[in-house]
């Protein structure tokens, strides 16, 4: 392991799941458990359990478990021994220097203090007199020097090695600066400045750290937006533009646009509140990061055809969640007799931010939105455009989780078609019951299929011997669950068990308590995979009793031994016809 067990135990014991969990999703207790919506997947019921007698967490979701570490992993978007660092430094407790995490933390700081010098350097030559010609396009784009200063932009000069040289001068290596991404290696090996002669925007997460560089052309050459590529420390996936200042805001919602310049002058017009994803449509990484700063968005993508595409993926991601969505769109701009488009940078310019204001405050939801749309695809004064608009809206308006908000819609959409709302009504029941049927037949074929149940999610994982695992999983529960059910020696190897990942973690269990440490599935976050730790978490999960966990433990242990035994001594192919057996459905006796 690549830190002392001693500091491990030390940390888990500080860092208590439920308030390090806390901080990051609203808990409710339920029976023994805390409950909340899941961080990891779109929900708008709560199926994230917290158990602080097991220091773990589960997502009967999406089904991702383990301990602090694997909280924080899989929160922040970390590797193991960032995450750590990150728990040692909230919790205060100083990381010991030594084996192969040392060098992981210190590039990974190495490379956030490049970025950080260079986004000094490229604002300090926006203030020089080489940096006029950027200085110049800010102008002409109305951004002022104070909001350029907030937002930390500079310069990059119209040379192939300015920033090379500078950060060489300091210090950096070329090898640092390759793989920050700043600079770019040719056919020759030679090195040169990525960004030349471009605006420079500084991408900064919610700690404060310089992560990447977004940039702008200063002409109409191509690429006109140049973003940095991703490094150890930068992920487009999990950043949003703009959100380490948007979190501070005092209104009730985050805008969320699609360029950079977007974000500048909404900020500069007094809507402090806007963000923007890094050349990605809205991802999953980046909800969970915007739920900790607010539960309503609002949709300002661009009125051409991609951005009301991008609208509406956005709006099928967002689906359910604990989100309130809203759409606020952009209306044309008249230009010299024609209706083009225009996104939130020209809106301001040309119509002022009290005109935004009431945009903002006249959105519409995301099903007025799709509705919308969905009107718009057909002539509705045609009687068969008509009724395929019905068939169409009628799926859409089925898969509405809330009964009055199918009612409602579907008397506005019969309005908008012009047929009577209970023709229109009976149409949303039978596609209402078609969404039922297809979901029913779904979970009767999970239900015929009652090994494939017991297996793993991940396919990697899955078992050979599936009479065995269930024994397997059934001891690793009772030794998690009571101590004192350890048997005075050791009743089984690691190769009698016939899923290696079960007995790979019978043996770690065991060898914690020979070394007289905790007993605790949170402290495998280090050797275990994020797949192979939401399993074991979800073996934790099934039910089992303490209550005569002597015997059932004893139990469990013959099936093993007897499976083991069985295998080995009859021929292979007998063996794999039993084992076929198995996986049709054959279980053992099951405990609790």
């Amino acid at each position: 392991m690549a830190f002392p067990q001693s500091f491990m135990d030390e940390l888990l014991a500080r860092c208590d799941i439920a308030d390090v969990v806390g901080s990051y999703v609203q808990l409710t207790r339920k029976g023994s458990n805390l409950f909340g919506l899941c961080p990891f997947h779109s929900e708008n019921t709560a199926s994230f359990s917290v158990s602080t007698d097991k220091q773990i967490y589960y997502c009967f979701g999406c089904k991702k478990g383990g301990g602090v570490v694997n909280f924080i992993m899989e929160e922040e978007g970390l590797s193991f021994p960032e995450a750590v660092q990150f728990l040692a430094k909230r919790a205060g407790l100083e990381v010991p220097e030594e084996d192969g995490n040392r060098e992981a933390g210190r590039r990974r700081a190495r490379l956030l203090e490049l970025n950080r010098d260079a986004a000094r350097f490229y604002h300090q030559l926006l203030q020089q007199p080489e940096g006029r010609a950027v200085q110049d396009y800010l102008n002409r784009r109305q951004i002022r020097k104070a909001v350029a200063t907030r937002f930390g932009m500079g310069a990059s000069l119209d040379a192939w090695d300015t920033l090379l040289t500078a950060m060489t001068k300091k210090g950096y290596t070329k090898a640092e600066l390759l793989d920050a991404g700043l600079v770019v290696q040719n056919k020759n090996g030679g090195l040169y400045d990525k960004f030349r002669n471009r605006l420079m925007l500084p991408v900064i997460d919610t700690r404060g750290d310089v992560v990447a560089f977004g940039s702008r052309v200063l002409d109409k050459s191509e690429p006109k937006y140049m973003n940095s590529s991703e490094t150890p420390v930068y992920s487009k996936r999990r950043v949003l533009y703009g959100l380490n200042l948007a979190k501070k805001t005092k209104r009730p919602n985050i805008i969320l646009c699609e360029g950079n310049l977007d974000i500048v002058t909404l900020h500069q017009a007094g809507f402090d509140n806007a963000v923007a994803s890094m050349g990605t449509a809205l991802t999953v990484e980046q909800t969970r990061l915007l739920s900790r700063f607010t539960k309503e968005l609002v949709l300002c993508y661009d009125n051409d055809n991609a951005g009301k595409i991008a609208t509406e993926r956005a709006l099928q991601l967002l689906n359910g969640a604990e989100f309130t969505v809203k759409v606020l769109q952009l209306p044309k701009r008249l230009v010299d007799g024609q209706y083009v488009k225009q996104d939130a940078d020209d809106f301001i310019k040309f119509q002022g931010s009290d005109a935004f204001e009431r945009l903002l405050n006249g959105s519409e939801n995301g099903v007025e939105f799709r509705m919308a749309q969905v009107a718009a695809r057909y002539d509705l004064t045609d009687d068969q455009a008509r009724v395929a608009y019905s068939e169409e809206i009628s799926d859409l308006l089925a898969s509405l989780p809330n009964a009055v908000e199918r009612e409602i819609y579907t008397t506005r959409a019969a309005g908008t078609a012009k047929i009577a709302p209970e023709a229109m009504k009976l149409e949303v029941q039978r596609a209402f019951k078609r969404h039922l049927a297809r979901k029913k037949r779904a979970e009767l074929r999970k239900d015929l299929n009652p090994a494939s149940q017991l297996q793993p999610k991940e396919r990697t994982l899955r078992y050979e011997n599936i009479r065995s695992a269930r024994a397997e999983e059934g001891v690793l529960r009772l030794l998690l669950l009571d101590e004192s059910l350890f048997p005075a020696s050791r009743p089984l190897e690691e190769s009698q068990f016939s899923s290696p990942l079960l007995g790979r973690v019978f043996g770690l269990l065991w060898q914690a308590r020979e070394d007289g440490r905790p007993v605790s599935l949170a402290a495998l976050a280090g050797v275990l995979s994020p797949e192979e730790m939401s399993h074991i978490t979800a073996v934790c999960q099934q039910p089992e009793s303490a209550q005569n966990g002597g015997r059932a433990l004893a139990d469990y242990i013959r099936v093993i031994q007897k499976e083991n035994c069985t295998d080995a001594g009859k021929d292979p192919l007998l063996a794999a016809t039993e084992k076929y057996k198995d996986k049709k459905g054959t279980g053992g006796k099951q405990h609790g």
